[in-house]
């Protein structure tokens, strides 16, 4: 079993920038791209000014245009091929996470480069999640795992270490569902590996001594979209229509100017609309598709956006219209929770249909025109429009304010600095207090 004491790292060890990578782990889509350029200008801005060296820095987008790097272990060997030899340590951020560099230094300083580290934020489960495949069930606060928003590291010789695993061993799980937690995982290796070191001075809340820094995911650009561009699709069925249907139109459905809801049924009293597809117990591509028909028709009216979703999905619309002002409707943007399938095997990313599909009118017009489809009603929907899009080129756009599951299942740090946009299921909850709790806004938000 591994120790970490500050006996191990009590000489200080003489890390210049010069042997700093920091990989900002950027987006294709032009906004995120333009948020990543940003971020490095900053940090060699930064490192002008500190006069101590200049750490290399990597926009993750870029690194070798295949789009599953953004789940990291796919990008580690050509990480350590390229930069093994120079670098000590590798810096993992988001396009949101601020660097002190002088800090920062300090803080790598305290920690001998030639051994293996794993340095973060740490946060840890409070129940055993469905996320998490319930991982650690009998206690899951036993297992940390680094806050993104924080940042993490890397000493060299452990990345070197990982890629060459990377190489030659299968993954447990073809599924990319929660990033930190997943790494946190596979670089413990069930005890044969270093657990995650907390370091305070990773932070998301600003303290005078933090290496890094983070504010918020739902950044401000601008005034939100009109409620006409976007167009609200649910996906229900007619055995729900009494028990799920209720929770949408006591908390979010009055904040939708164009909504409808699509069933196996036609129930005027709601009222649903019979898409001629049959209800399937999973999967609903027979029907997401026959949504998407609808929505580029003349039937409904013309919007910029359309948002799938199921009918025990939980949304705040006013801050989707918020987030959605950051991106361009004239170009294919699929945006959601990214989860990824085989991306060590060059799989692909789709955004979870729990959470909600946030789709353009250009994205779904080009999958339609594509030719791209169902390979059967019951197939499941999101990961079909995944391999879809994937196929296409467009790229698979994250926003962490999207979640699959309840909030029950995500760490409270992690929620605790997110305005969340939607969660899912009604499973062992009160769906009308979660709402209240998590997602209406009581009044406006400082910053907007």
């Amino acid at each position: 079993m591994w120790t970490n004491t500050e006996q191990q790292h009590s000489k200080h060890s003489a890390v210049g920038l010069e042997e700093v990578l920091i990989v900002i782990q950027s987006q294709r889509n032009s906004y995120h791209a333009r948020r990543g350029e940003q971020r490095k200008l900053e940090i060699l801005q930064q490192a002008s000014k500190l006069g101590q060296g200049v750490p290399v820095i990597v926009l993750l987008h870029e690194l070798s245009g295949y789009e599953g790097d953004w789940s990291i272990l796919p990008a580690l060997p050509l990480l350590s091929a390229t930069y093994g030899q120079s670098a000590s340590w590798f810096l993992f951020i988001e396009e949101e996470t601020g660097v002190v560099l002088a800090a920062l230094l300090q803080l790598l300083r305290r920690y001998q480069a030639h051994q293996e580290w794993f340095l973060g934020k740490r946060i840890h489960d409070n129940e055993a999640s469905i996320i998490h495949h319930y991982a650690f069930s009998e206690d899951p606060s036993s297992f940390g795992y680094p806050d993104p928003a924080a940042g993490w590291a890397l000493s060299a010789p452990l990345l070197w270490r990982l890629s060459g695993r990377i190489q030659h061993q299968q993954l447990k799980s073809d599924f990319t569902i929660d990033l930190t937690h997943e790494i946190a995982l596979f670089i413990w290796e069930e005890g044969n590996g270093p657990r995650l070191t907390a370091v305070p001075e990773f932070c998301t809340e600003l303290r005078d001594d933090c290496s890094t820094t983070f504010k918020t995911y739902l950044p401000n650009c601008g005034d939100p979209v009109s409620e006409t561009d976007v167009f609200v699709a649910v996906k229900t069925c007619h055995k729900f229509h009494s028990e799920r249907v209720p929770v949408v139109k006591a908390t979010w459905e009055k904040d939708a100017r164009f909504l409808e809801y699509y069933s196996d049924v036609t129930d005027s009293s709601i009222p649903t609309i019979n898409l001629g597809v049959a209800n399937t117990d999973r999967g609903h591509c027979g029907k997401t598709f026959a949504i998407l028909r609808r929505f580029l028709s003349k039937a409904v009216p013309k919007s910029d956006w359309l948002l799938i979703v199921d009918d025990d999905t939980l949304i705040s619309l006013p801050r989707l219209r918020q987030l959605l002002r950051c991106y361009d409707p004239k170009e294919a943007v699929n945006l959601g929770e990214r989860y990824g399938y085989g991306l060590v095997q060059k799989g692909y990313s789709y955004t979870t249909g729990g959470g909600g599909m946030v789709l353009s009118r250009v994205a779904v017009s080009r999958l339609l025109s594509s030719g791209c489809s169902c390979y059967s009603d019951d197939a499941p929907d999101d990961m079909v429009l995944g391999r879809c899009f994937t196929s296409l080129g467009v790229p698979i756009t994250h926003s962490p304010l999207f979640h699959q599951a309840r909030p029950d299942d995500y760490s409270e740090t992690l929620l605790s600095v997110q305005q969340a946009i939607s969660f899912h299921k009604h499973w062992n909850i009160d769906p009308l207090a979660v709402y209240k709790h998590w997602l209406q806004d009581t009044h406006q938000r400082d910053e907007l």
